[in-house]
């Protein structure tokens, strides 16, 4: 190959102009690769240390091979740089930064330097293209793409997109879908990311999006925006529940989603390898959204704890495993769907819970007001849950009890007060066996029961408390062998909020000088609302009258007189 002699100068143009058309990258890209592997050759030739540069001119195709000399002050490569005084023989005009190019001879490309020129443009071509795939599917996470399955690698299917390659990694694989080379798949790009070997476009099929984004192309009220889908839930290949809402009260989001006969909701299913499809109405009420993500279940009872977004569902007997569903799958879509942890019980499992309860309160309530089952019986019936509630509860919500008196009320809260008294005593001498100190116990919002708790869990000092955090005090969730397990707090059986355990830390800090007083959380607190005095009335105690009288003598004034004829005079 000879670089230099122009029997063709075109035909750098022409080898520039095709390889940019095929590569789908701009012209001048790999014409600066040609001329950075012909500068790399010519260096070679004429020595690494000359500033050798390659010019093709992009309308006639001429190669220019130059080596330039920079003027500075003071040379360090004397094959770059050259000083004034030298330059100046050359050129009087010459001043510092001025170059000075020298032409050079064509020069004839070996074998060597032919590969090393190979080499060097190929990379550069390479480079390109993956930065304009990288530039062309950035802004399109989100999107469907449609492409040919070019092979399989370990599970991993590399997928042919046209103008760049995805992958679909195993883990985003539809589980026992085969995919074979040649065959046309679809899948949602979730990920596009720029990496050592290049620009990686990460495709799913088992993404919930991906369904999502089934529904919007095969559903135009979810294309336009009528339905919209809040959440989606699935299991891939098996089963998913989907969540949709209408913006348009005359349009049924679950039946358009379905559509005549089943037809396009079963274009979705083919797609996902025939995985089923529960089509949920979302709701705004949690206990409506969850009830109607349990389906097919009924649920005859919902209990709520919003603040740790907890749900105990009770079901009929025998609906129990249709609740659950096959090794869980109906309440684990359900709680995904919702992002509400679901607890299911029976109604039996329920009823045994409550005889529980009630039997444990009954009995707590006889050895502590020394009372007999009869009157603790009653006393839980009536809704009390611990003696505390008694001891301190309107003496008329006792007397109203069936079969009570005045008399008796009054007895049973001066038992309920000596027991509290005797346990607050034997809580304390434990607090001091314990090793808790006082300090503790001033912190606000804590009490001796919390106190032992402390105590028996290594929490002995106010710097202690303060090291924690709100879930050590509440407990938190886990997940091991893929269930969701509770691991309890300290505090598990005092039922705190969450705001309440982290204002009762925050406080210890303060009391240990970590933070000041205003770094603690401002509370919302509601304004007392004061109604205004009418104009010129102001209610004043005769005690405020005598101050304001002795102020008025000090000041020289009547306080009996108008204050006006008083400044007149």
């Amino acid at each position: 190959m000879s670089i230099g002699v122009s029997h063709n100068r075109l035909e750098l143009l022409h080898i520039a102009r095709a390889l940019a058309a095929e590569k789908n990258i701009d012209e001048s890209i790999v014409i600066e690769a040609i001329e950075e592997a012909i500068q790399k050759a010519a260096r070679s030739r004429y020595g690494a240390e000359n500033d050798i540069r390659a010019k093709i001119d992009n309308k006639t195709g001429e190669l220019s091979l130059t080596r330039n000399m920079t003027v500075v002050e003071e040379v360090e490569n004397e094959n770059q740089e050259l000083t004034l005084a030298e330059a100046q023989k050359i050129d009087a005009a010459a001043e510092i930064g001025t170059v000075f190019s020298d032409e050079l001879p064509p020069i004839e490309f070996g074998r060597v330097a032919s590969q090393t020129a190979k080499q060097v443009i190929t990379q550069k071509v390479r480079e390109a293209e993956r930065q304009r795939q990288f530039e062309e599917y950035k802004d399109r996470v989100g999107e469907i793409v449609n492409g040919i399955v070019k092979r399989v690698e370990y599970g991993n299917v590399i997928v042919d997109l046209g103008r760049a390659e995805g992958i679909i990694r195993r883990a985003d694989g539809i589980p026992r879908e085969n995919l074979q080379n040649n065959e046309r798949v679809r899948a949602y790009i979730y990920d596009v990311r720029e990496e050592v070997r290049g620009p990686q476009i990460f495709l799913s099929r088992a993404h919930p999006d991906f369904m999502a984004a089934l529904f919007a192309q095969e559903v135009p009220e979810v294309y336009e925006g009528i339905i919209e889908i809040p959440s989606v839930a699935r299991d891939p290949g098996s089963r998913a529940k989907i969540a949709v809402i209408s913006n348009d009260g005359s349009i049924d989001p679950v039946g358009a989603c379905v559509g005549m006969r089943g037809s396009r909701v079963q274009a979705v299913v083919s797609e996902l390898a025939g995985e089923k499809i529960d089509i949920i109405p979302w709701s705004e009420e949690p206990a409506n959204f969850i009830v109607n993500a349990l389906q097919p279940a009924e649920v005859a009872k919902v209990v709520l704890d919003e603040e740790d977004q907890r749900i105990e569902v009770v079901v009929p007997d025998e609906q129990l495993s249709l609740a659950i569903g096959r090794r869980g799958q109906n309440v684990r879509l359900a709680s995904q769907l919702t992002g509400w942890s679901i607890d299911i019980l029976t109604e039996e499992e329920e009823s045994e819970r409550r005889q529980k309860e009630f039997a444990e309160r009954t009995k707590l309530f006889t050895e502590a007001l020394d009372v007999d089952e009869v009157i603790a019986q009653l006393l839980a019936t009536e809704g009390f849950s611990d003696v505390e509630e008694i001891a301190y509860v309107e003496l008329g919500e006792i007397a109203v009890i069936e079969g009570f008196d005045d008399d008796t009320a009054v007895e049973i809260q001066a038992r309920a007060r000596d027991y509290l008294e005797r346990l607050a005593a034997e809580q304390d001498a434990k607090r001091k066996e314990l090793g808790v100190e006082d300090g503790v116990l001033e912190i606000e919002g804590v009490d001796l029961g919390m106190a032992v708790k402390f105590g028996e869990n290594d929490v002995k000092t106010v710097e202690d408390l303060a090291g924690l955090v709100t879930d050590d005090l509440r407990g938190w969730f886990e997940t091991k062998n893929g269930e969701r397990v509770r691991e309890p707090g300290i505090l598990e059986d005092y039922n705190l909020s969450a705001d309440d355990a982290e204002m009762m830390i925050m406080r210890a800090r303060v009391v240990a000088g970590w933070i000041s007083e205003e770094d603690l959380p401002v509370r919302e607190v509601e304004e007392e609302v004061v109604e205004d005095a009418p104009a010129g009335e102001l209610d004043i105690s005769e005690m405020d009258l005598e101050a304001l009288e002795a102020e008025a003598e000090a000041l020289g004034l009547d306080f009996n007189e108008p204050l006006a004829e008083q400044e007149e005079e």
